[in-house]
């Protein structure tokens, strides 16, 4: 019995999108290898890894709350080990891109067939990396892009102030949201500006609208 514990991969899906949840529990379903947790945000996604330190967290980029790489940011500031694979509807490459230079396992398109998520999962589990092939090519081939992308240039926290700009929040509501001194946010603000271009807070939301990180 011992033996057949350690060979189950947990795996934590954190999507606010109930089919997707649903399909994850379909694929596996016939699987007794695989257990599935969830959890529909940022939030209570990092609550629930803390709490099941699964071996394998799926991360939808496009969460309610918070960006999938500032979940991804905060689970790696408390377990560095963290194994993620980053779910998205996005298949731009600059995504794939930051994705990989965050250290992140895995990265699969919610348009991919699902066995490639089911082949991620297992990759990652198993503490290779995975890049859905349809993905992958198509951010090799748009290296002069991705560089010219203003993602690139990013942290995971800058695109999140940047997600909360573009929604209309103040930057005092952005730093309440976060958690973090008004001084703080206004500090990213400005350096945001000066990496994007703007020339104001005005310019700097209409870019932020632009990228849609929503």
């Amino acid at each position: 019995m011992q033996d057949k514990a350690k060979s189950v991969v947990r795996v934590l899906i954190v999507d606010d999108h109930p089919v997707v949840v649903s399909g994850c529990r379909a694929l596996f379903a016939s699987d007794p290898s695989i257990e599935i947790e969830e959890a529909f945000d940022a939030k209570t996604g990092h609550r629930a890894y803390l709490q099941k330190h699964p071996d394998v967290t799926v991360v939808d980029l496009r969460l309610p709350d918070l960006t999938g790489f500032e979940l991804t940011r905060r689970i790696r500031k408390d377990d560095p080990a963290a194994r993620i694979v980053m779910l998205s509807v996005s298949d731009d490459p600059a995504f794939v891109a930051r994705a990989v230079e965050m250290g992140i396992q895995g990265y699969v398109s919610k348009s991919d067939d699902p066995k490639i998520l089911a082949k991620a999962i297992r990759k990652v589990a198993a503490g290779e990396r995975f890049v859905s092939p349809r993905l992958a090519e198509a951010t090799t081939f748009a290296g002069a892009a991705i560089k010219a992308s203003p993602l690139t240039q990013m942290s995971a926290r800058e695109l999140e102030i940047l997600r909360l700009l573009g929604r209309g929040d103040r930057i005092s509501e952005v730093a309440s949201g976060l958690d973090v001194s008004y001084k703080t946010v206004a500090n990213i603000t400005s350096a945001l500006k000066t990496k994007l271009g703007a020339k104001n807070h005005s310019d700097l939301v209409r870019i932020a609208v632009e990228i849609d990180l929503h």
